[in-house]
């Protein structure tokens, strides 16, 4: 890129804004960077200061203590989230709805207030005041995104999971909150198809003996009985006045995945998740008044907080409950182009299906308002961003990974970086974010663990019920004192460009190397018989070499054959190293993942080496959840010494 950013962005307004008010001039995104990360005191006072974050109380400090964990962000200060959300108002949309369950709902910045300010007094009538616990069950529409203002400007905590989770699932996030008021929907359609969940609400009711008052939202097929209605919730008008509370004041409750153990219930502070979406949302997203932003997401992700930000810069948010690709593929360009659209959000595995089914959504809608195209939630292959450059010649590709840890993405794009084919611009403004060997020292060039060094807003107050803080400190602090470890396997560049090789721990040991496996599907997807792939590498108790075993779905009309075993294996000899051809492959009808779409490698590991499925993940936070049958029965026939399942099919991948 340039030595100056794109003129008309919103990270050029923040430069002009730096050189006039602060006197600070930078050469490029780097040494932007290094400021925002070095000077943690004069980047987050300019991002306050420049978005004109209101404090009913001034801060004492920026920063009062650096160390990780235990950073004290903005002392003294007083502040609500609902109230930025909600500084706009008249007729414009705010909130532009689409489901399957019922016809497009739109609100306006006017109305989306009136009804967050009468939610605000409905809540008030149950009794619900600061820091009580207000939890949906509840899908991706309006009234959800209400319920969350409302809640946020009583200075009450937030929690959430998506309706097509099961009670058990439910039960076990909501529990560990102790909730005094549900909002719950009876049901909602999923393409063509009603789904009654009055069965599951009443399971998660009965599971949840700290709440004194459900409310029903009218959605989807059958009645929640004793509930208070949604309409009777907002029956009377009322003016909203925030409750301001403190900057590190619990804002809302996110939930991990739950299939690597009990979920976490990672708690988020108001000033936090205010000051670090204003920043990416406007720095890197490039948001502004007047904007779009749609990126399909249940409300179980993190992805529904930060899309529902979009309010906090002026953007109007498109919610999408249903099936994203119904009634097919091309149904989420259809409502970008009826929206306009500046951002629009995928999934890495949505745009390789539509690279796969041959869509030239530029060509075929009206796309022309789209600025970004933001991915997130897997690794995007080299593929997909010729796919995209092609079809959207002009348009910003945003490749980012972060998460519900810090609610924000660690490394991404932006208008001032540039987009390199397979890998990832570097980090966001205000992360210091590096790889670390296994002594703790920072690697350039090889593979490490993602670390953030410095403190950012954002990152947790702590996880609920966690008093000690022994959890959150195992959690993120154990590996290197002083310094936060994500998860990740990640390369960086000497440009700073960043390729995330997956999950730290799925990483494949063979022969006491380490290989990520994100480079592994980049070369077996790539292969038209192959619709998915897995791997993991199985250890040796003995001590041996154990067992690198890859897992093949193949594509329709595919069979995996020995040919098609040899093609694979040497695909990946050519591509990587010999190092990386595995000891066996086999086929499965699907590849686990979760809701949003993140192969459960892990898991699958753990089954295959003897653990119960129902020990390693909640078959209803699976995307499909007959899809661990396969490796429960491969697991099976390994325990009994059978190899012929390894060398042939496993259920019915063939």
């Amino acid at each position: 890129m340039g030595t100056v950013p794109p003129q008309g962005t919103e990270i050029a307004r923040f430069l002009d804004w730096l050189r006039t008010e602060r006197g600070r001039t930078f050469a490029s995104y780097a040494d932007l960077h290094a400021w925002s990360t070095g000077d943690l005191d004069g980047f987050w006072s300019a991002v306050a200061e420049f978005f004109a974050v209101r404090f009913e109380t001034p801060p004492e400090a920026v920063l009062a203590s650096r160390g990780m964990p235990g950073a004290q962000w903005f002392p003294g200060a007083r502040i609500n989230y609902a109230e930025h959300a909600l500084r706009r108002a008249g007729d414009e949309p705010a909130v532009i709805a689409y489901s399957q369950t019922r016809d497009r709902v739109e609100l306006s910045w006017s109305q989306l207030r009136d009804q967050v300010a009468r939610a605000r007094a409905g809540l008030r009538r149950l009794g619900v005041g600061r820091g009580d616990r207000v939890v949906a069950y509840a899908p991706n529409i309006p009234e959800t995104l209400v319920a969350f203002l409302a809640t946020a400007s009583l200075g009450a905590v937030w929690a959430s999971c998506a309706p097509e989770f099961g009670a058990r699932s439910v039960i076990d996030r909501f529990a560990q909150v102790e909730p005094v008021v549900l909002l719950v929907v009876p049901g909602y359609t999923y393409g063509v198809k009603p789904v009654d969940r009055t069965a599951e609400v009443a399971a998660v009711r009965a599971g949840l003996p700290s709440v004194r008052h459900v409310v029903a939202i009218p959605y989807g097929p059958g009645e929640v009985p004793d509930a208070l209605p949604w309409e009777a919730l907002l029956a009377e008008p009322a003016d909203l006045v925030p409750e301001y509370v403190p900057f590190d004041h619990p804002l809302c409750v996110l939930f991990s995945s739950g299939t690597t153990g009990r979920p976490k219930a990672i708690v988020h502070g108001h000033g936090g998740i205010l000051l670090e979406h204003l920043k990416n949302h406007a720095l890197s997203w490039d948001l502004r008044a007047g904007d779009r932003i749609l990126w399909f997401s249940t409300t179980a992700w993190m992805m529904w907080n930060a899309l529902v930000s979009g309010l906090l810069v002026g953007a109007s948010v498109v919610l999408v409950d249903g099936d994203p690709v119904h009634p097919d593929a091309s149904r989420q360009w259809r409502l970008a182009a009826e929206t306009g659209a500046t951002l629009m959000g995928a999934s890495p595995g949505w745009l390789m299906a539509c690279r796969a089914a041959g869509l030239e959504p530029a060509r075929e809608h009206d796309l022309s308002r789209i600025r970004q195209i933001g991915a997130a939630g897997s690794p995007l292959p080299p593929e997909g961003y010729r796919w995209v450059a092609q079809q959207f010649p002009g348009v910003l590709l945003n490749v980012g990974s972060g998460g519900t840890d810090v609610c924000s993405g660690i490394v991404q794009g932006g208008p001032w970086q540039p987009v390199v084919e397979g890998e990832i611009a570097g980090p966001a403004l205000g992360v210091a974010a590096a790889a670390f060997d296994a002594d703790g020292k920072p690697v350039v060039g090889e593979l490490g663990e993602l670390v953030i060094t410095e403190p950012m807003p954002s990152m947790p107050v702590g996880f609920w019920g966690d008093a000690d803080g022994a959890r959150y400190r195992q959690a993120y602090f154990d590996l290197y004192p002083g310094v936060w470890r994500h998860g990740d396997w990640v390369r960086f560049s000497g440009a700073g460009t960043v390729v995330v090789a997956g999950r730290s721990d799925a990483t494949l040991n063979r022969g006491g190397v380490r290989l990520g496996t994100a480079e592994f599907y980049g070369v077996v997807e790539e292969l038209p018989e192959v619709a998915d792939s897995l791997v993991v590498h199985l250890e040796d108790p003995a001590g041996g070499n154990g067992e690198l075993l890859l897992c093949v779905a193949p594509a329709p009309g595919a069979q995996l054959d020995e040919a098609l075993r040899a093609r694979i294996a040497g695909a990946l000899r050519t591509a990587l190293s010999p190092r990386h051809v595995p000891d066996r492959i086999v086929a499965v009808p699907a590849v686990p993942r979760n809701r949003t779409g993140k192969k459960l490698e892990l898991p699958v590991k753990r089954i295959l080496l003897g653990a119960a499925p129902d020990d390693v993940a909640g078959r209803d936070v699976l995307a499909d959840p007959s899809s661990l049958d396969a490796f429960v029965e491969l697991a099976s026939a390994r325990s009994g010494g059978d190899s012929s399942v390894g060398q042939g099919q496993c259920g019915e991948g063939e």
